[in-house]
């Protein structure tokens, strides 16, 4: 699959200061998506175990080793999702309610710090487009030859369709190499423990992978704008690329859609 020259992460403005100030991009655990159907076992049906002579291994535990491996792909999954348009109508209204921003990522560039090959190996974040359905077709998980991982990690329904997701993925992000996994991406608590002894979630936390400001292309300021935030957030993102383009959104007399305007210096 070709890779997007483009992407757009739709933000609202604490979080896009909060991207620019660091130049890096937040993964979250796939178990945390705000879809229930994302990425779950039961996009897959597991009745059709095959049968083993003298039932070994048996087929009850064939149906829950299948079972358990989509569950340990979930949860070892974290997402960035992004979008291959900047104007969607609701997009800006999930994210502020046009209060928010837009940043735009040339991915070129972005792709040298989330990806290499080391050791022959591809090491680093995945890009996978969303692939949008109307029915869960579940695929056999024991006979179908589909690939699983892109099925499972990549699927949603076809309401979310207007989003035009792609998502970038990391798989078990941890600096202190939970798994062999060479990749580095920083790992942030949801907050700090009250006590030693206190457990805290795995999949709550975030992965922010660290990228170059040269890769934060554009900024797109939402209509409803507060004035004091949309100065400063301009600031954060020059201040970041000094190159980088920014918009303002603004409302096109003719037609129920966004255009952008350049900001000038």
């Amino acid at each position: 699959m070709t890779r997007n020259i483009k992407l757009y992460k739709y933000l609202d403005v604490n979080g896009g200061l909060m991207m620019l100030h660091n130049s890096n991009l937040q993964f979250t655990n796939a178990t945390r998506l705000n879809d229930p159907f994302d990425c779950h076992p039961a996009l897959f049906d597991f009745s059709h175990a095959p049968e083993y002579p003298y039932n070994w291994p048996p087929k009850d535990f064939m149906v829950e080793k299948g079972k358990s491996d989509t569950e340990n792909l979930r949860n070892s999954a974290w997402i960035c999702s992004m979008s291959k348009i900047h104007d969607s109508l609701l997009m800006w209204s999930y994210y502020g309610n046009h209060k928010g921003v837009c940043v735009g990522l040339d991915m070129e560039k972005a792709n040298k710090y989330l990806s290499r090959i080391q050791c022959d190996i591809f090491v680093g974040a995945m890009e996978m487009e969303v692939q949008y359905r109307d029915v869960i077709d579940k695929p056999d998980f024991f006979r179908d030859a589909k690939d699983f991982f892109r099925y499972q990690l990549s699927t949603k329904a076809k309401a979310w369709e207007h989003e035009q997701e792609v998502r970038l993925l990391l798989l078990d992000p941890t600096p202190a190499g939970r798994s062999q996994h060479p990749f580095y991406a920083p790992m942030a608590l949801p907050y700090m423990p009250k006590h030693k002894r206190e457990v805290i979630d795995w999949k709550e936390v975030r992965a922010y992978p660290h990228l170059g400001g040269e890769c934060f292309d554009s900024l797109y300021l939402g209509i409803k704008i507060e004035p004091e935030k949309r100065e400063r957030i301009i600031a954060e993102a020059r201040k970041c690329n000094p190159a980088i383009k920014v918009f303002q959104m603004t409302i096109d007399p003719d037609a129920f859609r966004l255009k952008e305007e350049l900001v000038r210096e």
